[in-house]
């Protein structure tokens, strides 16, 4: 009995010492977890990427039917852009552009040239007709949750985004008709109302992952 005991007690104090044992489940989800967190410092998180990185990315793995991580699907960038054919003649409409473009995004947009002639449209190749803002890193994260929880939900009579705007690589473009929808836009101080683009790079080899991962994020797909 003596040496049952002394044999239970090293056990315990090995188990102890070397802590419970892993399962695959819980290794993967670590390995998920480290692989969704990469590039993003610890110290300003958007709320966006710590869902992404805490829930979504295991969600994908299960859901999808992974068989790496690396197939899970994450935000590459986002470009928001805006073309003012009227610039060639009111030079004032692209600098509203560029100043609407940056209140929207936080960041400072850049003016777009044609890249060739157009002579019904009266454009010369080099011309400048438009403004846009390419978001990476934390800034798309901020951007994508503002357009979901508060510029979309103010669209009068919204009744959800379409799912046939995948260009078949995983990526999805938005149009939006007025900018105005942005609660950064102080109406009383636009030049006019205007539409903008918002296009989605995702690193999603198929339209249906993609569809998926966005959904997570509470993009509302009609269904």
């Amino acid at each position: 009995m003596a040496e049952e005991e002394v044999k239970g007690g090293e056990a315990r104090k090995s188990e102890k010492a070397t802590g419970p044992k892993k399962t695959a489940t819980t290794t993967k989800s670590a390995e998920v977890k480290k692989v969704a967190g990469k590039g993003m410092s610890k110290g300003n998180i958007p709320r966006l990427k710590k869902l992404y990185n805490e829930k979504i990315a295991l969600e994908l793995f299960k859901e999808l039917g992974f068989k790496s991580v690396m197939q899970i699907p994450r935000l590459e960038k986002i470009v928001v852009s805006m073309g003012v054919g009227e610039a060639i003649a009111n030079k004032k409409l692209l600098d509203a552009a560029v100043e609407e473009l940056t209140l929207i995004t936080g960041q400072k947009a850049v003016k777009t040239k044609a890249k060739k002639s157009i002579a019904n449209f009266k454009i010369r190749e080099g011309q400048e007709i438009g403004a846009k803002v390419t978001l990476r890193g934390a800034m798309m994260y901020e951007f994508l949750d503002r357009l979901v929880n508060a510029a979309l939900p103010r669209v009068k009579d919204f009744r959800g985004i379409s799912s046939n705007a995948f260009d078949g690589h995983g990526n999805y473009s938005l149009g939006i008709t007025e900018q105005i929808i942005f609660p950064e836009i102080d109406f009383d101080k636009i030049e006019r109302v205007s539409g903008l683009n918002i296009v989605i790079v995702t690193t999603a080899e198929t339209d249906a992952d993609a569809k998926a991962f966005l959904a997570k994020f509470g993009m509302p797909f009609r269904k």
